[in-house]
Parts: structure tokens; C-alpha cells; sequence
């Protein structure tokens, strides 16, 4: 009897080959729509720089925030000038001015390193305007344009004690964020800064809640 031609295919080598290969590109093309912002570990899904340093998800989140917050307490530290605020005061405001301003630009860095856009902030706003720009609700700790422009109204007498409380929740959010960086980010110099953040940050609002004492 001749064999039956369809059934020869089948059962032959090449046809069991044939099979195979089209089970694994039907593997690989499922696997490959399921990809995303995570890793297979459900981690941040991490990238190579141009200078090869690599970096995921949430060292951009940090950075470009962390920018944002940032700047947002500097543009608090920038109302306390010209006040009669006291040498504790200022001393705190020039500790916070000298901090942050150059973390912002290291954040700046790696964001273009990154080649990630660099986010408006309320200060750039208020230099280019002279008004506000809208902030992240979510973003832990940052002020609304409404308590911005309550400060900015305050007399020198109630401004003291206005801008130390605002900066205490203020801080508090930024070493919530920094901690998030510390246990999500991949970025090592991040992670360092982040560690220096919570660090520095948390002495600060020791300090100020003693001033308010």
C-alpha cells in the first residue's frame, strides 16, 4: 500500500521540525506583547546610556521629580529674602539654597545623559513670568500655587513660623521620595544621592522642629 502523502509529512522529521518552529515563534511573539516597563521580575525595566552606565524607570521618576521638589524649596528659600527673619532662619534658608541648587543640576545631568526631557519648574516659571506653574498633586510634599502665594503674602512676623512648617512637610516628602529611589533604583550614583537626601533632610527637620518648639 502507498502511504498517504499528507500523513507522511507528518510523521516525518521534517514535518515534526517544522512544527517545532512554528510553536517557538508563536512563543516568542507572546512573550514579546507582554513587554513593558518591567523587567520579568516586576522591577523597573532598565537602559544603557550613551556612556554605558545603566539606569531604569525609577531613577527617571526620581530624578525628574526629585527636580521639581527641588526647585519648589528654593523658590520658598527665594522669599526669604529681604525679610527680618532672624539669624536662625537664614541660616537655614542659605543650608537649603546650598544643598539643593547644585542637586538640581546633577539631576539635570543625568536626565540629559539619559536623554530624558527636562521638566519646567515652579522656579523657572516665576523667573521667566513671574507667576506660577501648576505642581503634581501626587508629588509628596509639594505646595499647592495657593499656599506659594500665602507665604509669599505673609508678614515677616507670621512668615517664620508659615515657612518652617510648610518646609517640615515639605522635607518629609522628599525623603519619601528618596527612600522609593533607594529601594527601586538601579542608577548607583541615584541611589547615592538619595541616601545623602534622606540623610541631610531628616537633620534639617530636626532642626526645624526645634526652632518651632
Amino acid at each position: 500500500m502507498i502511504p498517504h502523502p499528507a500523513r507522511s509529512r507528518r510523521g516525518s522529521p521534517m514535518g515534526k521540525t517544522l512544527t517545532a518552529l512554528v510553536a517557538a515563534l508563536a512563543t516568542m511573539l507572546v512573550l514579546s506583547s507582554c513587554g513593558g516597563g518591567e523587567n520579568g521580575d516586576g522591577e523597573p525595566a532598565a537602559h544603557t546610556a550613551a556612556d554605558g552606565q545603566r539606569f531604569n524607570d525609577a531613577d527617571v521618576a526620581f530624578a525628574t521629580d526629585m527636580v521639581q521638589h527641588h526647585a519648589q524649596a528654593l523658590a520658598m528659600v527665594d522669599q526669604t529674602m529681604g525679610r527680618d527673619l532672624g539669624p536662625r532662619v537664614e541660616r537655614l534658608a542659605e543650608s537649603i539654597r546650598a544643598a539643593q541648587g547644585p542637586e538640581i543640576e546633577t539631576m539635570t545631568g543625568w536626565l540629559t545623559d539619559w536623554d530624558q526631557p527636562i521638566p519646567e519648574t515652579v522656579r523657572d516659571h516665576a523667573n521667566a513670568h513671574g507667576g506660577h506653574v501648576e505642581t503634581d498633586p501626587d508629588m509628596p510634599g509639594m505646595m499647592s500655587p495657593e499656599q506659594m502665594a500665602e507665604l509669599e503674602a505673609a508678614p515677616d512676623a507670621e512668615f517664620a513660623q508659615l515657612f518652617l512648617t510648610m518646609m517640615i512637610d515639605h522635607h518629609e516628602g522628599a525623603v519619601e521620595m528618596a527612600r522609593a529611589e533607594q529601594r527601586d533604583g538601579l542608577h548607583p550614583d541615584a541611589v547615592a544621592l538619595a541616601e545623602q537626601i534622606e540623610s541631610a533632610q531628616n537633620r534639617e527637620i530636626a532642626t526645624m522642629q526645634r526652632m518651632l518648639s
